[in-house]
């Protein structure tokens, strides 16, 4: 699973962690994120977010 970066402050998803503390469980796809969930460090959407390379 890829690992997805928000352009606008650097925070990184990693799919085996996920994010708990929004209810997001380890080993979820960001693809199966629900669209409603915003960056837990600066508040964007879904769409800020690209591959990490």
């Amino acid at each position: 699973m890829e690992k997805y970066v928000c352009i606008i402050c650097g925070y990184i998803y990693d799919p085996a962690e996920g994010d708990p503390e929004n209810g997001i469980a380890p080993g979820t796809p960001f693809e199966d994120i629900p669209d409603t969930w915003t960056c837990p460090a600066c508040g964007v959407g879904k769409e800020h977010f690209e591959v990490f390379r």
